[in-house]
């Protein structure tokens, strides 16, 4: 059942800190995985879970960028084509893959942990989207 178009306010002002307050939960998420990192790694050595933090927070940042970006498009009145969607994200992740790798040949073999937390938070912040993703559809 669809109760007609979606009605809700376009946004009209792009800012960072729109950004930052809408993506609470994801920060939260991050910070809760960083200290986890830290407190409970401290085991395999303060540079591993430093490094494992690091991927955390470079995660956080690639989904913030991502999400001011889609925040900026819409604002624009516009619909992303399919080239800039291309660009954007090829743009974005080869940004995000030099620093994580820069970072692990560093640190070799520590330097792995970014990796590592990267690929977690990326899990992590792709559950936390398909979950509401998936409670809307099964609502439709």
């Amino acid at each position: 059942m669809t109760t007609g178009p979606d009605t809700s306010p376009m946004p009209t002002r792009v800012s960072l800190s729109k950004v930052i307050a809408d993506q609470r939960k994801t920060e939260l998420l991050a910070l809760g995985m960083m200290i986890f990192s830290i407190w409970f790694g401290f085991s395999a050595g303060w540079l591993v879970t430093a490094c494992i933090a690091g991927g955390v927070l470079l995660g956080l940042v690639n989904h913030l960028a991502t999400e001011y970006w889609l925040l900026k498009v819409i604002a624009g009145g516009g619909e992303p084509t399919r080239g800039q969607l291309t660009r954007f994200t090829i743009v974005r992740l080869c940004v995000v893959a030099i620093v994580a790798v820069g970072i692990a040949v560093v640190f070799w073999p520590d330097g792995v942990g970014v990796l590592l937390g990267l690929a977690i938070f990326r899990l992590v912040a792709l559950v936390m989207t398909t979950i509401p993703l998936l409670k809307e559809l099964k609502e439709q």
